[in-house]
């Protein structure tokens, strides 16, 4: 009679690597869906956080009328700065907050925080090409209209591969998840100053 087969030895739970901010906002540009698997189910606060202050202060310096009140008063500039800091985050957040609830309605079974948080960080990583472009650049020249596009596009891009990854939702309805909130900011955000 053979002896009974020793148990098996216990595996240690595979711990996951940190993902750094630097990490997921480069990543995003050169291998976005292996980053997106890396963050499954993490959410990435900081980042967004982060890319909102540093995206809205490119935007509040690059408009001629901060400048204008700069040069007049700097206090006043400097508030309206910060409120229109806070509108951005308050934007920012509600962009990722309705992403988050469309996907669900569409039979999305992701968390909030995730997918939030990583909307965010996507929609201002592939802008900041644009506004760092339109900065400097003319708003009604052809190469920041062509940034606008390009980056638009591939931020759509991205979106979709998130919720589809996040809310585990086919291709089509993640589209869908993310086709009113990209629409609008391509309305709002991008096209308006080109305009």
């Amino acid at each position: 009679m053979q002896p009974p087969p020793a148990p098996a030895p216990a595996q240690a739970p595979v711990r996951r690597r940190r993902l750094w901010w630097h990490r997921l906002i480069f990543g995003l540009w050169y291998r976005p869906v292996d980053v997106f698997d890396e963050a499954r189910d993490r959410s990435a606060w900081s980042a967004a956080v982060l890319l909102c202050l540093i995206s809205g202060g490119i935007g509040i310096v690059s408009v001629d009328a901060f400048r204008a009140q700069w040069a007049v008063d700097r206090t006043a500039a400097l508030q309206l700065a910060g409120m229109a800091e806070a509108g951005v985050l308050l934007a920012s957040l509600g962009l990722g907050a309705v992403t988050h609830a469309i996907a669900r309605t569409l039979g999305g079974s992701g968390r909030f925080a995730p997918t939030a948080s990583l909307f965010v960080v996507l929609f201002w990583v592939t802008d900041l090409p644009r506004l760092a472009i339109a900065a400097w650049l003319p708003a009604n020249s052809t190469f920041v209209q062509a940034a606008t596009w390009t980056t638009w596009g591939f931020g759509y891009f991205l979106a979709v591969l998130l919720i589809r990854g996040q809310h585990h939702l086919p291709t089509r309805k993640s589209a869908a998840s993310v086709s009113v909130q990209m629409l609008a900011a391509l309305a709002l955000l991008k096209l308006g100053p080109v305009n």
